[in-house]
């Protein structure tokens, strides 16, 4: 089952989300090289590419997980997670109709 992510970060996160990026990163990755990821990638601050100094206030990761579960267990080893980078975390089991 394919599960959406949504991470929403903290006040002020750009030096926390900087700090654990590449570690973040790397444990996605995983996920990547597993079959698993459909979509992944930050919410910039600003209707912009290139936030700048506005940074980004959360992230989005759509893959597939056994359960909610696991999912959720998934999450909470996230870097983003255990560093303080999310204030909160939504995780919504989805069903893909396109493409």
């Amino acid at each position: 089952m394919l599960y959406a992510i949504f991470g929403r970060d903290i006040e002020s996160s750009s030096s926390k989300r900087a700090a654990a990026r590449p570690r973040h990163l790397q444990y996605v990755e995983q996920l990547v090289d597993e079959g698993r990821m459909v979509f992944a990638g930050p919410h910039p601050a600003i209707d912009s590419p290139d936030p700048g100094p506005a940074g980004f206030t959360g992230s989005l990761i759509i893959a597939e997980f056994s359960s909610l579960e696991a999912a959720r267990d998934w999450v909470s080893r996230d870097p983003y997670s255990v560093e303080g980078v999310f204030a909160a975390v939504e995780i919504q089991p989805v069903l893909q109709t396109l493409p």
